[in-house]
Parts: structure tokens; sequence; C-alpha cells
């Protein structure tokens, strides 16, 4: 079983509710809990909308083709098998960005 970290960016195939369809997107690995699950949030190319949007500055660093957004409130549990490879890695500027949203996620009210 593959092991994967905070900040890898992977492309996976996202099954959408209640469909046999999967669209092929960019997802941010936040945790790997070493199942066969992995909890991630969605990557964009669209602009931010929301104060828990991080924009990814580094973004061809980090393996994507177009300027995007991690949507740090936008997290789903995936099977690993879903998984098609791993795209590359955020920068350390960048994985701090996303660390402190995600502090600010807890704290909303």
């Amino acid at each position: 079983m593959s092991k994967f970290h905070f900040g890898q960016i992977v492309l996976i195939n996202f099954p959408f509710v209640n469909t046999s369809e999967v669209k092929k997107r960019p997802a941010l690995i936040l945790i790997d809990t070493h199942d066969e699950d992995v909890i991630v949030s969605r990557i964009t190319s669209q602009d931010a909308k929301s104060d828990f949007d991080v924009e990814i500055t580094h973004w061809q660093k980090a393996g994507l083709l177009l300027p995007s957004i991690a949507r740090i409130h936008k997290i789903a549990t995936i099977e690993k098998k879903l998984i098609e490879r791993v795209l590359g890695s955020l920068d350390k500027s960048d994985k701090l960005k996303v660390e402190k949203t995600i502090k600010d996620l807890c704290k909303f009210n």
C-alpha cells in the first residue's frame, strides 16, 4: 500500500456522487492514516471564493499545469486506489499557508 504525505499533489479519479462517472483532477493530500484511504482537499484553477481558499504560489513546482487554488474547506476521504499518480509537492511557504488555513478553519464559527 502506498504512503502519502501532507502537501503532496496527486492526480485522482474523483468520483461524482450518485453516478458511476469520474473526473481526473488534482488534489492536495492532507492526511494519510496508513490504511486504504487518504483525506484530500480539492484543487481548482478557478478564482478564490472563500477565506479558506489558498493560492498555490509555486504551482509549477508543485506539478500543476495552471495557477491553482487549494480549497481547504472542500475535503474528501478517498480510496488510495483512486490516485493515479503523484504530480509534485507544495513548497515550504505554500505548506505553511495551508497549515494556517486549516487552523483558521478549525476555529471558524
